[in-house]
């Protein structure tokens, strides 16, 4: 069983679009989860039937907390399933679904699955990641050059098309409620990987994204959470010299852009704000 989970933030039209992406699967088992995260766009209503399921998180409890509404409710229908977290600002191709299917069911090893992610313009958005603990470097980068294997190992994988095998899993896995937007995949591949489960991304099939097409609404919000889950992320997985020296650059960084681009300059210092004010 297949079930497709994604998370609403004012974004109806985007989802009619993911939706109608997805064919019916090959056996028919399959069901769409929509985590809703603004409870007054009553817009939302127009996609529900009796394949999809809407989840009232009732509130913005940002995008790591709503997926965990969704898995919680996942894990006590079936321990078993396959959950395909989904961004609302992608859409799926013909035949992903099939060749889907055909690769999870020739590697049942990986706990963890991503694939080869599209801009609509053909250009990739997302092929792997990879971590470099002495510098912080938290890289996207192409691992499926050259690559003639089912899948590759990868460090973190992006939540933007993120498959997870439950069947792996001894409860159910979820997402550090202490990020609220961002790096929120790559902390959960992260505590995974370092538990024993595989993580891999795969060129066999591919999904499209529109990036940025929700976040970009409010720039601010958007470079403050980043910033603030980038910063927390560094200070659980590299040591305080490289924590240190990361946050000076973007202090600095963050001041000289203030005069260019107020908005993203100060949402950095917000951000920063945010993780060395005492709570």
């Amino acid at each position: 069983m297949i079930y497709f989970l994604t998370v609403n933030y004012y974004s109806t039209n985007l989802l009619k679009k993911l939706i109608n992406s997805l064919s019916p699967s090959v056996n028919g088992e399959q069901q769409i989860i929509v985590v809703n995260n603004s409870p007054d766009d009553d817009s939302i209503n127009q996609i529900k039937n009796e394949s999809v399921l809407i989840i009232e998180s009732g509130n913005n409890i940002g995008f790591g907390n709503a997926c965990n509404l969704g898995l919680e409710w996942i894990y006590q229908q079936n321990s078993q399933a396959i959950v395909w977290i989904i961004n609302p600002d992608a859409y799926f191709l013909d035949n992903t679904l099939e060749q889907a299917q055909i690769f999870l069911n020739s590697y049942p090893e990986l706990s963890i699955i991503s694939n080869i992610i599209y801009t609509p313009e053909g250009e990739i958005w997302f092929a792997g990641g990879r971590f470099i603990p002495k510098t912080g470097a938290i890289v996207n980068q192409n691992l499926l050059t050259h690559i003639d294997e089912g899948y590759i190992n990868c460090d973190w994988v992006s939540g933007c098309s993120l498959i997870i095998n439950l069947s792996k899993f001894s409860e159910c896995p979820l997402f550090d409620p202490v990020y609220f937007l961002y790096y929120e995949d790559f902390d959960f591949c992260r505590r995974y990987a370092q538990q024993g489960h595989l993580i891999g991304v795969t060129k066999h099939f591919s999904v499209l994204h529109q990036p940025s097409s929700i976040t970009n609404r409010n720039v601010f919000l958007k470079i403050r959470y980043s910033t603030y889950s980038y910063l927390i992320t560094l200070k659980k997985y590299t040591n305080t010299m490289v924590f240190l020296l990361r946050l000076a650059k973007l202090i600095a960084y963050a001041i000289i852009l203030i005069p260019i681009k107020p908005k993203v300059g100060l949402g950095k210092l917000y951000g920063v704000f945010d993780v060395i004010s005492p709570i």
